[in-house]
């Protein structure tokens, strides 16, 4: 399973707007009560579960087409891609 985007711009704008309404959700509760934490369920859907599912994506679609595996005789090697 792969969490990665399929361009950074469009990883980074998940980032902010799931961060954004998780923010939100607490410092609006104070002023607007509980209602305000109906902005959860948008930071789950932006971050695809949980921040570190995002986090995962955010390493994945940076390093999508640079690094390739390979493994030889159960030894498996990260290696960088030639340009």
């Amino acid at each position: 399973m792969t969490f990665a985007s399929t361009s950074l711009p469009r990883h980074l704008v998940r980032g902010v707007i799931g961060f954004g309404s998780l923010i939100a959700a607490f410092a609006l509760l104070p002023s607007v009560g509980p209602a305000s934490l109906l902005l959860l369920p948008v930071t789950l859907l932006a971050f695809r579960g949980c921040p570190t599912c995002w986090v995962i994506g955010l390493i994945e679609t940076i390093s999508r087409g640079r690094l390739q595996r390979d493994c030889v005789d159960g030894q498996c090697t990260l290696a960088s891609r030639p340009s």
